[in-house]
């Protein structure tokens, strides 16, 4: 019995600190040598600990920190196509922002288009455009600095409560019966808030899984991000178009409420993720604050040269600076775009949320296609097809009809580039500076926003035809299908990135 659980305990020891049992010959000293460098595990539970603690401190997202390393033998325990429980709390935070998402793409334009019209204005295009550039702007300017100093050990989850809850807060204040100026004060605000918390959200990736899971989990974020938000949006429409005559509220006061709706489901999904996640990925912390924000400008300028002189890395950001603006701009003005063609807004909603529906199953299967033909080739084949969705914008989009087909296309392809580009980028950095390559990520993100969205609106107030300005946007797409094609995929041949911390 005592040769039993010896056994036992240095086969658990050998699966905590990731060693990949690649040959059978291995010698033994070569693998008590690498046992005692695990120092995430204590080697000696206490004799109260139960079976599903010792299961939650063994599961896959435990051994990345270790090492960024191949698939294991404990990690070969998940199946493909299965999500540990670290990976669902992830996951849910998705799940949770979307609603806001969706709230914003398809019920805020719309409500902000009617306090327009109430005050004399009238091109919600270009004012919506405006208010997304500035916000942007902001993200922009803030994330890589912030990024740094998140890289210190433990500042990750603080910096993302501290967004997370800014946009929470102000998604509730958009709920008071505000002027057009101060509602869109407000809905920057939250946007800010919820564009930040995405930044530190997505470099936890690197500390949820491993990179040969990457494509598979950040898909299913999206996946089930798009899927899950459909429920209070759901209730909020109904709110909207039900409340009236069954609360005696205007349509404003309900629509109203649903904001407040909103922020509560993002609150709730966000808990699981705040009370779980631990940093793994980290450089030391120092041991002043003061020291930490004054070696923020010298990391900063450390990996612009490394990102300068990482001509794979660099091409892909450029790449990925020209198609997310693409993306991010169908995204955020399509709405107001349907309602200057005069769409009823019925229609844009159901039509939107249709979209949801359709994105759902199309991200998922684009995490397991990645695993079949790479990563980077489906974010190419989602290019292409965006370029026919904006030229399908541009000439055909006159009517519901035409509508209804562009929500179906987008939802197609919007999760898939999205997830693809997050959990490639992830493979290709080093891990312990993740918030701060992804602050880098963010400048060419939100920038790209910036660009986009400007254009439109620049383009359809000069022109006064929002056509012309949605074809410029194929130009982008053009140029990053150009650079990706010119760029060497770190990745080829492998699972995971060649990556050094």
């Amino acid at each position: 019995m005592t040769d039993i659980l010896d056994t036992v305990q240095r086969q658990a020891n050998t699966t905590i600190t990731g060693i990949t049992l690649q040959s059978r010959t291995q010698h033994l000293t070569r693998l008590d040598a690498a046992i005692p460098g695990s120092q995430r595990i204590d080697p000696s539970p206490s004799v109260g600990a139960t079976n599903s603690t010792l299961s939650d401190s063994i599961s896959p997202a435990d051994d990345t920190p270790a090492a960024n390393a191949p698939v294991t033998a404990r990690t070969a325990k998940t199946s493909a196509n299965h999500l540990n429980r670290r990976e669902k709390q992830w996951i849910l935070y998705d799940v949770g922002n979307s609603a806001f998402v969706l709230l914003s793409t398809a019920v805020v334009p719309i409500y902000a288009n009617s306090l327009l019209e109430a005050a004399g204005e009238s091109n919600i295009v270009s004012t919506w455009g405006y208010m997304q550039t500035i916000a942007s702007l902001i993200i922009a300017l803030l994330m890589p600095i912030l990024g740094s100093i998140a890289d210190v050990q433990g500042m990750k989850i603080k910096f993302f409560i501290g967004f997370f809850g800014t946009g929470v807060l102000a998604c509730c204040a958009m709920a008071l019966p505000l002027g057009w100026v101060a509602f869109l004060a407000v809905c920057m605000l939250a946007t800010i808030g919820l564009n930040g918390s995405l930044t530190f959200y997505d470099s936890m990736l690197i500390d949820t899984t491993t990179n040969d899971r990457m494509d598979q989990v950040s898909s299913h974020g999206y996946g089930w991000g798009y899927v899950g938000s459909t429920i209070p949006f759901i209730a909020c429409i109904a709110l909207i178009f039900a409340g009236p005559s069954a609360f005696g509220w205007s349509t404003a006061a309900c629509t109203r409420a649903s904001f407040i709706i909103t922020a509560l489901w993002w609150a709730a999904f966000t808990i699981p993720l705040i009370s779980s996640y631990r940093q793994t990925h980290y450089r030391e912390t120092a041991d002043h604050m003061r020291d930490a924000v004054h070696g923020t400008f010298a990391e900063l300028g450390y990996t612009f040269r490394e990102i300068s002189r990482n001509k794979p890395l660099w091409m892909f950001m450029v790449a990925f600076f020209f198609y997310i603006d693409a993306v991010n701009t169908v995204i955020s003005m399509s709405t107001s775009y349907g309602t200057q063609l005069g769409i009823d807004s019925t229609q844009l909603v159901l039509a939107l949320l249709a979209t949801q529906f359709v994105a759902f199953p199309c991200a998922i299967a684009y995490g397991r296609l990645a695993r079949r033909f790479g990563c980077k080739p489906m974010i190419m084949a989602a290019i292409i097809a965006y370029l026919d969705i904006v030229c399908f914008a541009a000439f055909f989009l006159r009517s519901a009809t035409e509508f209804w087909i562009l929500a179906i296309l987008v939802g197609m392809f919007q999760g898939g580039i999205q997830a693809l580009s997050r959990s490639y980028y992830g493979k290709i950095i080093p891990k312990s500076h993740a918030n701060e390559y992804y602050g880098f990520y963010d400048i060419f993100g939100k920038t790209a926003s910036i660009i986009g969205t400007f254009l439109v609106a620049t383009t359809t107030s000069l022109t006064g035809n929002a056509s012309i300005g949605v074809l410029s946007i194929a130009i982008l797409l053009a140029v990053a299908l150009v650079f990706l094609l010119l760029q060497k995929d770190p990745t080829k041949g492998s699972t995971e990135a060649a990556t050094v911390d």
